[in-house]
C-alpha cells in the first residue's frame, strides 16, 4: 500500500550543499511516503549510483521508491516503479518492461490526459504545476499553473490517486488536498529546507488538515 501523503522529488542542486542521501534520510524520518529519483542534471551512471543508495534507504524504511523518466534506470536499481512524462515511454510499454506489480505514474495537467493515462494503466497521476514554480522553467508564472480548481476536476474524473505538484509548500498543501489530491509532491519545500525532517512533518500535518476539510 503506497502512502501518497508526502512525495519527495530529489534534486541535489537545490539541497544547499547537502547530499541527496542525507535529504532522503531526513525526509524518511519526517514521514515521507514516496521518494522519486530525479536529478536531471546528472549522468545516467551518477543517477544509478545514487539510485542504489536510495533504494537501500527506502526499502529499509518501507517507503515507495520510483525513478523519474527512465525505465531502464528503474530496472537497474530495482525501484518500485517509474514516473513518466510526455516525452517518455508509453505507459503500457513501461508496464510490460517493469511488470504488473510496478508502480507507474504519469504527469498530467488536463482532465482528458488524466483519463487517457488511467485508461492506459497508470497507477497514479502527478498533476501540476499547481502553482508557479521555479523548478519548471516554463511555469514561473501563475498564468500557466493548473490551480486547485482544475486539480479538483482531474481528481474527480479518475479513480486512481492524484498527487499535486508544483509550487507546493506547507502553507498551501492543505488547500491542494482539500481540492481533491491524495497527497503533495515537492522538491524545494523539503530539499531546500533548513530542517528537511521538520519540513516533511509540517507537510504531512498540512495534508492531514486538507483531508479533514473535504
Amino acid at each position: 500500500m503506497v502512502d501518497w501523503g508526502v512525495y519527495l522529488v530529489t534534486q541535489a542542486s537545490l539541497s544547499e550543499g547537502r547530499t541527496t542521501a542525507e535529504i532522503v534520510e531526513q525526509a524518511i524520518a519526517g514521514g515521507v511516503g514516496v521518494v522519486q529519483l530525479r536529478e536531471k542534471d546528472r549522468s545516467a551512471r551518477e543517477r544509478y549510483k545514487l539510485g542504489r543508495q536510495l533504494r537501500t534507504l527506502t526499502r529499509e524504511a518501507g517507503v515507495t521508491f520510483v525513478v523519474n523518466d527512465r525505465v531502464d534506470l528503474a530496472q537497474a536499481v530495482d525501484a518500485d516503479g517509474v514516473h513518466l512524462g510526455d516525452s517518455d515511454l508509453p505507459i503500457p510499454v513501461a508496464r510490460e518492461l517493469l511488470g504488473e506489480d510496478a508502480v507507474v505514474g504519469r504527469s498530467v495537467s488536463f482532465v482528458e490526459d488524466a483519463r487517457a493515462a488511467e485508461a492506459a494503466g497508470a497507477d497514479y497521476l502527478g498533476v501540476g504545476a499547481v502553482y508557479a514554480t521555479g523548478s519548471k522553467a516554463d511555469i514561473e508564472d501563475d498564468e500557466y499553473a493548473v490551480g486547485t480548481d482544475r486539480l479538483g476536476e482531474i481528481a474527480a474524473a479518475v479513480d486512481i490517486p492524484v498527487v499535486g505538484i508544483g509550487g507546493v509548500t506547507a502553507d498551501n498543501a492543505t488547500e491542494v488536498v482539500a481540492a481533491g489530491a491524495d497527497g503533495v509532491a515537492v522538491i524545494t519545500a523539503i530539499t531546500g529546507a533548513d530542517d528537511p525532517e521538520a519540513a516533511t512533518r509540517e507537510l504531512r500535518e498540512a495534508v492531514e488538515r486538507g483531508r479533514s476539510e473535504r
